[in-house]
């Protein structure tokens, strides 16, 4: 897979962004249990300049290298750092180079699928959260889907907090493929 996937997975979680009101960012609950929406959207903003960070430098930023942003400004702040990770995994050798994120060293290859599920996952959190439609870009969660039931063992999950993905869920029947990908990672659709 390649940065078009991370694009794609980019402008999903935009599209459900864009349309969180300044109410909604106040703190209620999200599908992960420990964060508030205040916290996932601090998140997902600030995982793009995780992501471009690593496919820039191959570490992680400081602790002070994420910019700050107000309520008004999280889109403009989301639209700089994704483009900007889509530029660091599009650039020549970023997907053969291998990159050194805090839970081992990968090549770009997989991390930036790793970070495509991430955002795409966290934009159907934030969307169950605030009430927008969950059925998120079919295409890119089935991608997504694949490469997810290939990476993701069983060592990997366990509770919130202590795992980084819950235990597996069933998607109730009809499931669209975006709730069937959370399911998968851990979420009640």
């Amino acid at each position: 897979m390649t940065a078009e996937l991370l694009a794609q997975s980019f402008a999903s979680t935009r599209g459900v962004l864009a349309n969180v009101t300044p109410d909604q960012l106040g703190g209620g609950p999200t599908p992960c249990a420990s964060w508030s929406t205040k916290e996932l959207v601090d998140h997902i903003v600030n995982g793009t300049t995780f992501f471009a960070t690593i496919a820039e430098t191959g570490t992680p930023p400081a602790a002070d290298g994420y910019p700050a942003f107000t309520p008004e400004g999280v889109v403009d702040a989301f639209d700089a750092g994704s483009a900007r990770a889509v530029r660091a995994f599009a650039a020549d050798g970023a997907m053969e180079r291998i990159m050194h994120p805090p839970f081992g060293d990968i090549p770009g290859s997989v991390f930036v699928n790793i970070a495509a599920g991430d955002a795409f996952t966290h934009g159907w959190d934030l969307a169950k959260a605030t009430g927008q439609p969950t059925d998120l870009d079919p295409e890119v969660a089935a991608q997504l889907l694949e490469f997810a039931q290939a990476f993701l063992s069983d060592a990997l999950r366990g509770p919130e907090g202590q795992a980084p993905f819950g235990p597996k869920q069933e998607a109730p029947p009809g499931a669209t493929a975006a709730d069937t990908l959370a399911a998968f990672m851990g979420r009640r659709a």
